[in-house]
């Protein structure tokens, strides 16, 4: 009688996130892929990415994104009438500088693709084209492959752009029997933070030693409990409120999330990141804190049991997203 083998365990999936942009946690993520015996990196934070400042990615494939649509009026077709112009609520029409009779073009930057201006439009002279957004990669770096994107200046579906990352990096990650996916997800509470915490395995929350920090890791805590995503904390630059520090502290306790380390404040993080290096690969105090801080989130996920595939890649599997070679 045979036996089949059973498949590997997933990899474990942790996403480090903030309640606001500045408070390290990108050099942690850094950290935490170069401490990874087998990791791959998922850059979420697609609006504005900047792990690979850090690691320095050399791409190996590059697909571009394509997500909801855009107006386009055929010039030959449009009768000047002004019903585009009348209708739209995004002030995305506008009359061709130097064209007469008059004719109208749409601002790519305004519209929003509603489609409302092509409904009512007499001559059929509008179509709506699939909008280009920017492009994602598949990249290979000295912490290992990564998955990272680019959106276009002022394009929209970054949530969704962040699903299509860090589904990627979810296949990638299990089909090289990775033991870790280091996600570095965006700030804030929005759409793009909760396609990177959905369903993930364990979410370290990095705050810092200040009011804003404080109050905006109580917003955070409470979008990863709404989700029921297993949370906790590190607070950065801790020494220089310790008062404040002990604050967020029993905040976060309140809420339900114990804080796992505390990083001190190190001038070698901004000499790491001129070098283009994380803190991790010198010898500082808090490349020591970031080690234990590793330590500590392991270790709790080795207590929170046995991980199975997140229930994410069900979630973001579903979405209606769209991408060319």
């Amino acid at each position: 009688m045979s036996t089949q083998a059973s498949p590997p365990p997933a990899p474990l999936e942790i996403v480090v996130v903030s309640g606001k942009g500045g408070t390290g946690k990108t050099s942690i993520s850094a950290a935490f892929a170069l401490l990874s015996p087998h990791a791959v990196i998922a850059d979420c934070d697609v609006d504005a990415a900047n792990l690979h400042l850090i690691l320095e990615p050399r791409v190996l494939s590059q697909q571009t994104f394509v997500s909801g649509q855009q107006a386009h009026i055929d010039p030959e077709r449009c009768i000047g009438c002004g019903e585009c112009l009348r209708w739209c609520r995004f002030a995305a029409i506008h009359p061709r500088e130097g064209v007469t009779p008059r004719r109208f073009a749409s601002d790519p930057l305004r519209c929003e693709g509603c489609g409302t201006c092509a409904h009512f439009c007499p001559t059929a002279a509008i179509r709506l084209a699939p909008r280009t957004c920017g492009v994602w990669m598949h990249s290979s770096t000295r912490a290992g492959d990564m998955v990272h994107a680019a959106l276009d200046a002022a394009a929209e579906s970054s949530g969704k752009l962040v699903s299509v990352v860090r589904r990627e990096a979810q296949r990638l990650a299990t089909a090289q029997g990775a033991t870790h996916l280091i996600v570095d997800g965006p700030p804030g509470i929005g759409c793009p933070v909760i396609a990177a915490i959905t369903g993930t395995h364990i979410a370290l929350v990095v705050t810092e030693a200040s009011v804003s920090g404080a109050h905006d890791l109580q917003r955070i805590l409470a979008l990863t409990a709404h989700f029921g995503v297993p949370s906790f904390v590190c607070i950065n630059k801790w020494d220089i409120a310790p008062g404040c520090s002990a604050d967020i502290e029993a905040s976060a306790a309140a809420q339900g999330a114990r804080v796992l380390g505390r990083v001190r404040y190190d001038p070698s993080f901004s000499s790491a990141q001129i070098a283009m290096r994380s803190v991790i690969e010198g010898d500082s105090p808090a490349a020591e804190d970031l080690r234990a801080l590793w330590h500590a989130v392991t270790a709790e996920a080795a207590r929170l049991g046995p991980h199975q595939s997140p229930a994410s890649s069900r979630l973001i599997g579903r979405d209606a997203l769209t991408t060319s070679q």
